[in-house]
């Protein structure tokens, strides 16, 4: 026999309140991924102007570094990084066997590494910009 549950309408948003630590660290984790993914394909293409010409590769990488909304970017693209890989090596662990008790205080922990990261790194990425 199978069980049915009401899970509510679609459109209710309300059981987002009930997401514990695991659902948010998952969340999250799926949503970076797919952002270092994006990153991937805009890297190559900025990367294949190289092919074509290095001068008209120098001139895409200094007309992008001299926008303040790249260099911004760029501490989000950290920011993603950092999270994806501090939560992965987190999920190694739980795979492991290892933590499996304190995985809500582990996910927390890589929340507050990674802003403590961003934050010490924010003056190297928005240096001559102000």
């Amino acid at each position: 026999m199978s069980q049915s549950y009401d899970r509510g309408h679609i459109e209710d948003f309300s059981r987002w309140t009930e997401f514990s630590a695991g659902m948010w660290a998952w969340v999250l984790h799926k949503f970076s991924g797919w952002v270092l993914i994006g990153y991937l394909f805009t890297h190559i293409a900025v990367l294949s102007t190289a092919t074509v010409d290095g001068a008209t590769y120098t001139n895409t990488l200094q007309g992008l570094e001299s926008l303040v909304i790249v260099r911004f970017l760029e501490v989000g693209l950290l920011a993603v990084a950092v999270f994806h890989i501090l939560n992965g090596l987190r999920l190694l662990f739980v795979d492991l066997g290892l933590g499996l008790d304190s995985q809500d205080r582990s996910f927390y922990a890589s929340l507050v590494l990674t802003a403590a990261i961003v934050i010490a790194s924010v003056p190297t990425f928005l240096a001559g910009v102000f």
